[in-house]
């Protein structure tokens, strides 16, 4: 790849962390680099930085149709659409057009690569992976996650196997990339404003199993038929995870998401393996099925079976998801602030099991026009008080309001106040919002740093 690249015209489209990312690997390796962004300069302070010292040459502020149409190479950032006219006019010229998941494939020599996709849970289930192996070996962790894949390279670290979490974005980009191990969790509509329908959103992930061959596995979740037909189609051999009775070649829970989580690996031939599922980052039946993907990711690479139970017990979880922030007098501070939809809180709701109502729930922000009906069957039993905040705190009311004791708070401070003074032993104070937090914060992220810091000064 080095020959292909050296003193060849590369033009990358996008500044986020990719882009920057795969525009210093092309410098890197000799080719004549230009980095092209809509944004101005003084938005782009720290790729900027990142840059400096490097041969790039930038075009801010706008695209000129020439670098794309003049470019030996194109490299795209996730964000790019490959619909942009630019791309479609450089197509035509015949110019290649890449992933930055791709360029930084072709510097990887044998690393095995286990790529993970999917609509819902692909973050937490690249995370746990990675936890898993870093039990036995030197493993790399990112891509769509957070680390872009080419800075693996570029930071010369060792690594014996790559974890990557690939969205359809980055998938739309790929060529020649060959992950050992290709997990599809499922498909569920997403990213229909880029996408003529849900079939060419499916068709972006589908391409994660083109090139595999005989020697590879594909991992898929029997219950989805779509993804179960897409990991199908593979060269590799086929594993699949969810709930119900074992097979060969599973990772099953036969207690179908509600008794005690065990999880039983069954490889091609021979007895199952099981495994025990007790870290509360991975409480609800979602989350068992993230568990059983990762185990099948982990095994089907050989990591030891007592050191896959060792990164099951040991894993943190992901910031934001579900997250135990704090533990006081019996009550939970759970930071589920990455809902930022109904389905979301869904999840997040489903994940405490009801029996009593047990949780002080937080929700509110800026409503996106869903309703928030589907919500009302997971209140009988579990939700003990619902506290509103944000803008869309009389919609949240009107709707749920006379499920269980209701209050309007105002703001995030005003409820957790309120709800370390209604919380007893046993009960769960989550912060689910099912809305976005742009009335009240720079994003979802920075709401959950919040919640975190004032149930820290509840103390």
């Amino acid at each position: 790849m080095e020959q292909d690249i050296k003193g060849k015209k590369v033009l990358v489209v996008g500044l986020a962390k990719s882009g920057t990312a795969a525009a210093r690997l092309a410098a890197r390796e000799g080719a004549r680099v230009t980095a092209t962004d809509r944004r101005a300069a003084t938005e782009l302070t720290q790729p900027l930085a990142e840059l400096a010292g490097t041969n790039a040459s930038l075009a801010l502020g706008g695209h000129d149709e020439r670098d794309f149409t003049s470019a030996d190479l194109i490299v795209l950032s996730p964000g790019v659409p490959m619909a942009l006219p630019e791309i479609a006019a450089a197509r035509r010229q015949g110019v290649p057009v890449l992933a930055e998941v791709e360029l930084a494939w072709r510097f990887l020599g044998r690393l095995p690569v286990v790529g993970i996709t999917g609509t819902n849970g692909k973050s937490t289930t690249t995370a746990l992976t990675g936890e898993l192996f870093r039990q036995d070996r030197r493993a790399f962790v990112g891509g769509n996650l957070g680390t872009p894949l080419c800075q693996l390279i570029l930071s010369g670290r060792e690594a014996d196997v790559a974890v990557v979490e690939l969205s359809s974005f980055q998938l739309e980009g790929i060529e020649r990339f060959r992950p050992r191990v290709a997990a599809i969790l499922n498909v569920t509509p997403d990213h229909l404003d880029r996408y003529a329908g849900v079939e060419d959103y499916a068709a972006a992930k589908a391409r994660l199993f083109m090139n595999q061959q005989a020697g590879d596995d594909a991992v898929a979740n029997v219950r989805d038929d779509r993804a179960l037909a897409m990991a199908g189609a593979s060269r590799g051999s086929l594993y699949t995870f969810g709930f119900g009775q074992t097979a060969p070649r599973s990772a099953r829970d036969p207690s179908s998401g509600d008794g005690p989580a065990q999880l039983l690996f069954t490889p091609r031939t021979g007895e199952a393996e099981a495994y025990q599922l007790r870290s509360r980052a991975l409480r609800g039946r979602h989350n068992r099925e993230n568990a059983l993907a990762a185990i099948l990711c982990a095994r089907l690479l050989d990591v030891p079976q007592e050191k896959v139970q060792a990164g099951l017990d040991a894993f943190p979880g992901l910031p934001h998801r579900l997250e135990l922030v704090h533990e006081a007098a019996g009550v939970e501070y759970v930071n589920d602030s990455k809902a930022t939809n109904v389905d979301s809180t869904q999840v997040g709701l489903a994940a405490f099991p009801p029996g009593k109502p047990s949780v002080i729930l937080i929700m509110g922000g800026r409503g996106k026009r869903a309703p928030y009906a589907p919500l009302r069957e997971l209140f009988s039993n579990r939700v003990k008080a619902l506290l509103t905040i944000g803008e869309d705190a009389p919609a949240i009311e009107q709707e749920l309001g006379g499920l269980c004791p209701t209050e309007s708070c105002g703001d995030l401070a005003g409820a957790v106040q309120r709800a370390a003074r209604l919380a007893g032993d046993g009960d769960v104070v989550l912060l689910s919002p099912a809305c976005a937090s742009y009335d009240q914060f720079k994003n979802y992220e920075e709401r959950g740093e919040v919640f975190r810091r004032l149930v820290r000064a509840l103390q």
